[in-house]
C-alpha cells in the first residue's frame, strides 16, 4: 500500500485506528437494519462502495448557498468566465451547476449516478471518456469530492486533459490543517480516503500538471480552497531559434578571417564549438588552465593550447568565449597584440567586436 497522492510507502502500522465507527458517512440504518447493524474499526484501506457518487447535505444550507453564489460570482468576474464552458466534476444532483449558470457560466456537470438534470453527463472522470464531444473547458470545479477518490492524481490528470490552454480551476477539500490543529478526531470517516494539508494539496495539484495560483482556508476554515491554472508543457522553441541565430553570427565571424582561434575551453564554449560547427574554421583553442593544455576539445577534437600559441602560431581573429572571464581575456588581447588582431567577444545577445589597444569603454559593437 502506498499514499494515493504522492506514491510514498505507508507506515507499517496505522498512525490512527478508531473502533466502532459508523461504516459510511451516508449510511443511515432503518428500523429493519438495527438488529444486525454494527460499527466498524476504521483503518481506511478501500473506498466506500458509492465513492464515485456525490451526496451533498450541505447544498440544503441557505448560508452555504449564499457563500457559493458569492464565491462563484467573484471567480467568474476575476477570470472572465461569463459565457464560457466550465465543468463541475462530481456535481451530485446539480445544485452548484445551477448557481454556476446563474452567475453567467455555461456549466456542465459530470456525475457517476444517473441524474435528472439537463446539464449533467453521467460518468466518472477517470473511466473511459464520458466528456467526449464536450471538451475543452475554460474552467473546472471539484468541490469536496477529491478526498473520496481512490486515485486522486489520476482523476486530476484526466481533468487536465479536458481543459483548454490556460484554463483555471477551483479545487476544494476538507482542511486537514484545521483537523490537526484542533485535534478533530471525529472528522475521520471511511468516505475520505485522503486528508490534505495545504502543503500536500499543493504537491498533488502540481504533480497533476497545475500551477497553484492561490490556496486558502474558507468556510470557517473547514475547507481548503485552491485556485489552479492548467500548466502547459515547457516551450523550448526559443532555444532552437537562438541556436540558429547565434550559429550564423559565429560562423560569419570565424569565416571572415583567414585564420582564427577561440579563447576558452569551458563547458559553454565546448558546446558551441560542436553545435555551431566551428571546428573546420579554427586552428586551435586557447585556455589559461594548464591542466587543459595539450588535450583536445571533446567531439570537435581541436588542440587546446596555452595563450603563448597566439604569438608562436598567430591567427587573424580570436573569438573570446570565456564566460565571466571574457572581459579580462579581451583586455589581455588588447594589450598584447596590435590592431591587426580581430577580437570578438561572445555576449548574451551575440558577438561584440573589440579593437586591440583601445580602452574598454571604446569597444565597438
Amino acid at each position: 500500500m502506498s499514499c494515493r497522492s504522492c506514491g510514498g510507502a505507508f507506515h507499517s502500522a496505522p498512525l490512527l485506528a478508531f473502533a466502532g465507527m459508523p461504516k459510511a458517512a451516508q449510511f443511515l440504518p432503518g428500523p429493519e437494519d438495527l438488529a444486525t447493524e454494527r460499527g466498524v474499526d476504521l483503518v481506511v484501506r478501500e473506498p466506500v462502495p458509492y465513492f464515485r457518487e456525490v451526496i451533498r447535505a450541505s447544498a440544503f444550507s441557505p448560508e452555504m448557498g449564499a457563500f457559493r453564489r458569492e464565491q462563484f460570482h467573484g471567480f467568474a468576474e476575476r477570470y472572465g468566465l461569463q459565457g464560457k464552458r466550465v465543468l463541475e466534476v462530481g456535481c451530485g444532483r446539480g445544485e452548484y451547476l445551477d448557481l454556476l449558470r446563474e452567475v453567467g457560466m455555461e456549466a456542465r456537470g459530470l456525475e457517476a449516478a444517473p441524474q435528472n438534470h439537463p446539464h449533467v453527463t453521467e460518468g466518472f472522470i477517470s473511466e473511459g471518456d464520458p466528456l467526449s464531444g464536450e471538451a475543452p473547458f475554460a474552467a473546472f470545479f471539484i468541490l469536496s469530492y477529491l478526498e473520496h477518490l481512490p486515485e486522486p492524481l489520476e482523476a486530476l490528470r484526466a481533468i487536465h486533459a479536458h481543459l483548454e490552454e490556460g484554463a483555471i480551476g477551483l479545487v476544494e477539500v476538507p482542511n486537514f490543517d484545521l483537523i490537526l490543529e484542533q485535534e478533530l478526531f471525529s472528522e475521520f470517516i471511511p468516505d475520505h480516503l485522503c486528508y490534505f494539508t495545504e502543503a500536500t494539496l499543493r504537491v498533488l495539484l502540481e504533480r497533476a500538471g497545475f500551477e497553484v495560483v492561490a490556496c486558502e482556508a474558507v468556510w470557517h476554515r473547514y475547507i481548503l480552497s485552491a485556485t489552479v491554472r492548467r500548466r502547459e508543457p515547457l516551450d523550448l522553441r526559443a532555444f532552437r531559434s537562438r541556436q540558429e541565430g547565434l550559429t550564423r553570427e559565429l560562423q560569419s565571424f570565424v569565416r571572415g578571417a583567414a585564420s582564427a582561434a577561440v579563447w576558452g575551453a569551458g563547458h559553454q564554449a565546448l558546446a558551441l564549438l560542436a553545435l555551431a560547427d566551428l571546428a573546420p574554421h579554427l586552428r586551435y583553442v586557447v585556455d589559461s588552465a594548464p591542466f587543459k593544455q595539450g588535450r583536445y576539445t571533446p567531439a570537435t577534437h581541436l588542440p587546446i593550447r596555452s595563450p603563448e600559441a597566439l604569438e608562436s602560431d598567430p591567427v587573424e581573429a580570436v573569438l573570446v568565449m570565456a564566460a565571466s572571464y571574457s572581459d579580462e581575456v579581451a583586455g589581455i588581447l588588447q594589450q598584447r597584440f596590435d590592431q591587426r588582431l580581430r577580437i570578438g567577444i561572445l555576449r548574451d545577445w551575440g558577438i561584440e567586436i573589440a579593437s586591440p589597444g583601445h580602452p574598454r569603454n571604446e569597444v565597438q559593437s
